[in-house]
């Protein structure tokens, strides 16, 4: 295949997928499987062997990400639940002051959206985000923006969030090293694109906290029977530390700055992404059952949480069968030869890919599991180190938080709940999403030329 043809069947996949995907509304899992097998075809392979890479694609990917996910799902629900993220909130504001609330509150987004979907932290958390813009006469946006943006970077950019699991197990990376990389992009993306954007844009449009959810905010005011700060904060970090734990211990067994033993064995195996979760979500379980939350409701809860965690991993197993195409028609090899001789960084060509993706169909799950597909293969050509395939996972995380508009979900719950027209949330929401986007290419660029 010449190197023109290949170029043609990658843009012809993906036009496909994003043709079904909108023109047609097709399910992202069914569109992603049927173009997987017209690359197959047009890339020549043998039928059966399109079906075996189909299997070999889903199963491949699945055993490390359906775990991942479905573990993560139920622990942010109980969490969710158990009041964990208001008294968050509150403990933060309590601290930070009305001066700092911004602080507090970009804070409280970045730890929120570790464990908890963006739409579900921001909907716990918007009644206080009414009180502060009540008490104080500022623009809703002067609070909701820091908010929304410690949200979306640790939502995209932080594992045990899906995508981010996804894309470090589609590209073979530990995912420790994609939770430090994360947090090293994302606090000050999160800062630029929060406290900063918000004092902006807040001068430029006034919005008050919508009447329509007065009942709401006099429910969040005063908060009774939550959680304490540091039992929340413990269990969100659990998880993180046994993983960023089982990553350098393992790092240093393998550089000899650590012997081989028993006891090393079993930190890494405790700070494995499974057993690490299985912690996590049995201790978030416990604080439910210690809330006296019955049984039957915390069973009830778990089987809700894995609702729309099971579209995800159905949506990353079909993306694991198109990097499964690629690799085994040979198209990715031919592609990362031809990149090799080219001057286009794969950071930049892997945050390109993600955000053509994310700006045409809305998703940003999809657009991280679509350029992820594509970009799996090339890497064996470039025999990247494990803290450089990570930072190009957070460039693909970066590329999909671009331009939310009016073909995400997201534009909507943001416009509703914030009482603005579909100007107005373009003007504001659609603009931080592009700033997190801009400023995550930037610092992996940064980064990658410090590893």
């Amino acid at each position: 295949m010449s190197a023109p043809y290949i170029i043609l069947i990658v843009i012809v996949g993906v036009s496909l997928l994003l043709m079904m995907v909108l023109k047609f509304k097709l399910n992202a899992f069914v569109a992603l499987l049927i173009t997987s097998i017209v690359v197959g075809v047009m890339a020549g392979m043998p039928l059966q062997k399109i079906s075996e890479s189909i299997q070999e694609g889903m199963g491949s990917t699945l055993g490390f990400v359906a775990t991942v996910v479905g573990l993560g799902a139920i622990f942010g629900q109980m969490l969710e639940s158990s009041g964990g993220a208001r008294s968050l909130a509150n403990y933060l504001l309590g601290k930070f002051g009305t001066n700092k609330a911004t602080w507090a509150l970009t804070l409280t987004g970045f730890i929120v959206g570790i464990p908890i979907f963006l739409d579900v932290g921001f909907i716990i958390i918007i009644p206080i985000v009414y009180a502060l813009t009540r008490d104080t006469k500022r623009s809703v946006l002067y609070y909701a923006i820091p908010l929304l943006a410690g949200l979306a970077v640790t939502h995209t950019m932080v594992p045990p969030t899906p995508g981010p699991t996804a894309v470090g197990e589609m590209l073979g990376v530990d995912l420790g090293w994609v939770v430090l990389m994360g947090l090293i992009v994302g606090i000050p993306t999160a800062i630029i694109a929060g406290p900063v954007f918000g004092k902006f844009i807040a001068k430029k449009i006034n919005i008050p906290a919508p009447h329509i959810f007065q009942e709401t905010e006099n429910e969040g005011e005063k908060p009774t029977g939550l959680p304490s700060f540091g039992t929340i904060a413990a269990l969100i970090m659990t998880p993180l530390s046994l993983i960023l734990m089982s990553t350098f211990i393992k790092l240093g067994v393998d550089k000899g700055a650590l012997n081989k033993s028993v006891i090393t064995e079993i930190l890494i195996f405790i700070g494995h992404p499974f057993t690490a979760l299985i912690i996590a979500t049995l201790l978030s379980i416990l604080l439910c059952l210690k809330r006296n939350m019955p049984g039957q409701k915390i069973l009830d809860l778990s089987t809700k949480a894995l609702g729309p965690a099971g579209i995800i991993i159905l949506v990353t197993g079909a993306g694991g069968v198109l990097k499964q195409i690629l690799v085994d028609s040979g198209i990715g090899k031919m592609l990362a030869e031809s990149l090799a001789d080219s001057s286009i960084p794969l950071i930049v060509l892997a945050w390109v890919l993600a955000a053509l993706v994310r700006i045409t169909q809305g998703s940003a799950t999809v657009a991280m599991i679509t350029s992820a597909g594509i970009i799996s293969p090339l890497l064996s050509s470039f025999n990247l180190s494990q803290p450089d395939t990570a930072i190009i996972v957070i460039a693909i995380a970066a590329g999909a938080t671009i331009m939310s508009h009016v073909n995400d979900s997201g534009f909507w719950i943001v416009s509703k709940y914030l009482g603005m027209n579909e100007k107005q949330t373009l003007q504001s929401w659609t603009v931080m999403e592009t700033i997190i986007a801009v400023c995550g290419l930037v610092f992996t660029l940064i980064l990658s030329a410090l590893f």
